[in-house]
């Protein structure tokens, strides 16, 4: 668009008349202000007038309405034509359309820095906001705080309803930390169900924003456990709050989110739907437990694991089987106790490997035996895991194993838990049955401990109960202990299963035992768990039970 010096349109272009719907004849001849410029105050007019007038030249961004009264977003340039005295004679006008470019940049920036599904700022602009939180409390000396919160239980909804559902709890969790907190606060999604909350300004003693910041947190709390309607199902839900406090710069922002991460931990392990502030010493544990993780993970490839046997005996003391336990025997931290690493490897699903690696190692050693006169009739119990039980092919993995070590199935008993026998009943039996008619016995290992239907009990193709050591360590003590022991030695002899004493340690406990019409025992009285090459010299000191029968308990 070209005008005069009085700012009267002169001539125009066809792309002037695409961009505005105004023709030629509509603006030639007018001035060019009566249909431009529309959103923008005098003050915005007079600034280009002035750097016009200085500079002749003015650039920028201007927001203007076409003539069918939708707007949209131009980049403008205006440039003044000069005649030789420097009189200005005419405004050339050029502008280009930038309103999708302009979306196009705001969604960038959305995905860049916000998450997509509840709107929040997400991990990056999180770390920056922090950043600024920082240098914040340096200069006025206040405290600051991060809560980090994750919904309890949530994968059950997910694995429940659906992640669409999932989804929409998200959403509205977003919304209920949003409706909480000051203008001033950051409120974050870091991914799955984690936030993180970010509060400045809680006052400058330590008493003070320990105060705020529980206050804040409890009051998170609150919001979130109220009930939530989520397409017709109605859902609760509860958070574990973990809260790290910074006054100034001394601690670095990733340090500061490990810390509250750390103190969240602390709150599920403390029974969820709690609210704890970061202690240094349970970080430490952490750290501790990252460190056993990594080098676990590195232990099976490195050889480190090992089998133990502990002799099982009968009422002569004489050998019929052993239970294989799983020792490791790291380079550095020497031999490492099973009550350090077993629960982290059901924690990490590294439980899996490691108990593909035990059943086959007992295999292989069934196989081994089967030339050696003295424990050719050893059975072997080997201990199965919930995760490994709980997989879908773990009945093709026990029989490919089988079929690969050449073991003798009837000389191989997988222990389960009561608790997880009972966890599915009818996939468990089904797995029990198939597994049985190949020839492995089943203990039902801790018996006692848990809760198991009688009506359920009778369908298990189990072959032995255990009963668990804390029923065997104050037998001689407690004549409940006793009471217990006959009644799941009488149940057994009712349901045709043998049944073996764990954790025997004196000659008083076996002989109350023996009385109790117990006949199988395992304990440290007969021998602690032993590396193979001990445990075969324990096979050559004493008499092996080569008829002992698992079906009968008065055997």
């Amino acid at each position: 668009m070209i005008t005069d010096a009085n700012d009267i349109v002169l001539r125009t272009n066809q792309s002037f008349t695409k961009l505005t719907g105004y023709s030629v004849e509509e603006v030639v001849g007018k001035p060019s202000g009566i249909f431009q410029f529309t959103y923008h105050d005098a003050a915005f007019f007079q600034s280009m007038r002035d750097a016009l007038a200085q500079d002749k030249t003015w650039a920028g961004e201007v927001y203007d309405i076409r003539k069918d009264g939708s707007s949209y977003l131009k980049r403008l340039a205006i440039t003044a034509v000069s005649n030789n005295t420097n009189e200005i004679t005419n405004y050339v006008v050029s502008f280009a359309d930038i309103s999708q470019l302009r979306e196009a940049q705001e969604q960038v920036q959305l995905l860049a820095f916000y998450d997509p599904l509840t709107k929040l700022p997400n991990r990056r602009l999180l770390l920056d906001r922090q950043e600024l939180a920082l240098a914040t409390s340096v200069r006025n000396k206040k405290f600051g705080a991060v809560l980090f919160i994750d919904l309890d239980n949530f994968k059950v909804l997910n694995d429940t309803k659906g992640h669409a559902v999932g989804d929409l709890m998200l959403i509205e969790v977003a919304s209920r930390l949003r409706d909480n907190l000051r203008a001033q606060d950051t409120v974050a999604r870091i991914g799955g169900d984690e936030f993180v909350i970010v509060l400045e300004g809680l006052g400058e003693e330590l008493a003070q924003a320990t105060a705020q910041a529980r206050l804040v947190g409890e009051k998170i709390r609150n919001c979130i456990d109220q009930p939530y309607s989520l397409q017709g199902y109605e859902f609760h839900s509860t958070v574990s709050i973990g809260v790290s406090l910074f006054h100034g710069n001394n601690v670095g922002v990733e340090d500061l989110f490990k810390y509250a991460d750390s103190a969240m931990y602390q709150s599920k392990q403390a029974g969820r739907n709690m609210l704890n502030f970061y202690d240094p010493s349970m970080q430490a544990l952490l750290e501790a437990r990252s460190e056993l993780e990594i080098d676990l993970r590195q232990a099976l490839a490195q050889q480190q694991l090992s089998l133990y046997y502990q002799m099982q005996v009968d009422s002569n003391r004489h050998i019929f089987g052993a239970e294989v336990l799983l020792r490791w025997h790291h380079p550095v931290r020497g031999l490492v106790s099973p009550l350090q690493f077993i629960a982290l490897a059901e924690e990490t699903g590294l439980i899996l490997p490691i108990g593909h690696f035990v059943l086959e190692a007992a295999c292989k050693q069934l196989k081994a035996w089967q030339e050696n006169a003295l424990a050719d009739k050893i059975l072997l119990a080997v201990n199965v895991s919930a995760r490994q039980f709980q997989q879908a092919d773990f009945v093709d993995q026990v029989r490919e194993v089988l079929a690969q070590t050449g073991a003798n199935p009837h000389l191989l008993k997988l222990e389960l838990t009561e608790s997880m026998v009972m966890d599915n009943i009818t996939d468990t039996i089904a797995k029990m049955q198939i597994l049985r008619s190949l020839g492995v016995r089943f203990a039902m290992d801790d018996f006692g401990t848990g809760y198991s239907s009688l009506s359920a009990l009778k369908r298990l193709p189990i072959t032995q109960l255990k009963i668990d050591q804390s029923f065997v360590r104050d037998i001689t003590d407690d004549t409940n202990d006793i009471i217990i022991v006959k009644t799941i030695i009488g149940m057994a002899n009712s349901l045709e299963m043998n049944v073996i004493a764990e954790g025997v340690e004196t000659e008083a406990q076996l002989k109350l035992l023996q009385q109790c019409h117990c006949h199988a025992f395992q304990g440290y009285l007969f021998s602690k768990p032993v590396p193979l090459e001990a445990f075969e010299q324990l096979l050559s000191k004493h008499k092996l039970n080569k008829k002992f029968d698992l079906r009968l308990a008065t055997v």
